[in-house]
């Protein structure tokens, strides 16, 4: 008997049907915890775990009477005998079945490890990160989509129907269908190239349509891209209806620093406070990792009929736009009025009648200004989160 098992394991074919065998075992085991777990509440939790170790001596009891088949070892009647069952077993249709189910369900589940592990080395927003969680979602879909394909065609041989015929047919007929279903085709091709060029990606914020829409990107796939607005209101946009797409937080961001002052104000003086203020949130070590460049003081911008605009540009990473933006409103609007310098309120001519009456906002003589600040340090630390304009 042991010259026989001898004989029998020098052969490669043997070695390659018992590592099938195992393979099988392995989710034939895999699909039968998976029913026992649905009478989970149903019955006593130790029964439930004394069925699961039944079951797990069952397969390991099958595998081993197919091993003792395969390598031929009829001195071992009883084993032999249930091996050569068990082997003719999975040669009929509902044997091949059971194969088919437990294999689409390994499939299913190393398809959704495969993808968990597909992670970025860090919590970083960077491009590379983003195309890490957007091809994330996206190989999870396609893998389970070609599995369940996969799946279907096999079963079918396995029931005895001709799976080629079957196709031929199935290609006419989605020829038919396809041309009811040609939005359903742009989504797919431009959802493609979406992810071909790396125009967006998810955690990206961006504006669909002119503004439309927008909102950060949680989801993109081939023919769906999911944005989610400030309010919480989830989008659900299908890619071929995206023309075109505005995207915040690619590569770097631009802060538009602006602030206005009255027309009494000494301009100079208003120049050198916002060149003090950003030079200081581009020194302070807190905000300084988020600067790629020194600030640029671009001066007056504009005369409008309330006031002298003054504006400046910080280039930052992307998405900390918003919370830099709210930095500086805040130190530039105590260092204003340190300063001494005005920021417009409103002044208004209402006319009644033939004579026009002129109201003007003023401060009490009494008012000793506003009480000393510190704009180095906020009390609360700015938000990231996009401001509500953006989801105009």
């Amino acid at each position: 008997m042991l010259d026989i098992l001898l004989v029998q394991l020098s052969k490669p074919s043997v070695w390659l049907w018992l590592a099938i065998a195992l393979v099988i075992s392995y989710a034939v085991h895999r699909f039968g915890r998976l029913l026992l777990r649905t009478l989970r509440g149903q019955i006593d939790a130790r029964m439930l775990r004394a069925l699961k170790w039944l079951w797990l001596l069952v397969v390991i009891g099958s595998y081993i009477a197919y091993a003792t088949y395969k390598i031929y070892l009829p001195n071992v009647p009883v084993l032999f005998g249930l091996g050569q069952s068990i082997a003719e077993g999975f040669r009929n249709t509902a044997g091949q079945a059971v194969v088919i189910v437990a294999l689409a369900l390994i499939a299913w589940s190393l398809a959704g490890s495969f993808s968990r592990r597909i992670v970025a080395e860090d919590d970083e927003f960077n491009r590379r990160n983003v195309r890490v969680q957007t091809l994330k979602g996206v190989v999870e879909s396609t893998l389970k989509v070609t599995i369940v394909i996969i799946s279907l065609i096999a079963g079918l041989q396995a029931l005895g129907v001709n799976a080629t015929s079957l196709l031929a047919g199935v290609s006419v007929l989605g020829l038919a269908v396809g041309f009811g279903a040609q939005s359903l085709i742009k989504d797919v091709f431009t959802g493609f190239f979406i992810l071909l060029e790396d125009q967006y990606g998810v955690g990206d914020v961006i504006t669909v349509n002119s503004g439309t829409l927008s909102g950060n990107v949680e989801t993109l796939n081939l023919r769906l891209t999911t944005l989610r607005a400030l309010d919480g209101t989830v989008h659900l946009i299908p890619n071929g209806q995206i023309n075109t797409v505005s995207v915040s937080s690619k590569d770097w961001s631009r802060v538009v620093a602006t602030v206005s002052v009255t027309y009494q104000a000494d301009i100079n003086e208003a120049l050198r406070v916002l060149k003090a203020v950003s030079d200081e949130i581009y020194a302070d070590e807190e905000w300084k990792t988020l600067f790629l460049e020194e600030p640029d003081i671009q001066g007056v911008t504009q005369l409008a009929p309330d006031g002298i605009t003054l504006r400046a540009l910080f280039k930052v990473l992307p998405k900390s736009q918003y919370a830099v933006g709210r930095e500086f409103n805040r130190r530039i609007k105590i260092a204003m009025d340190q300063a001494g310098i005005e920021i417009p309120f409103p002044q208004r001519s209402l006319n009644f009648g033939g004579a026009p009456i002129e109201i003007r906002l003023t401060r009490d003589s009494n008012d000793q200004g506003p009480p000393e600040q510190n704009r180095t340090r906020s009390p609360i630390k700015p938000s990231e989160s996009r401001d509500p304009e953006d989801e105009d």
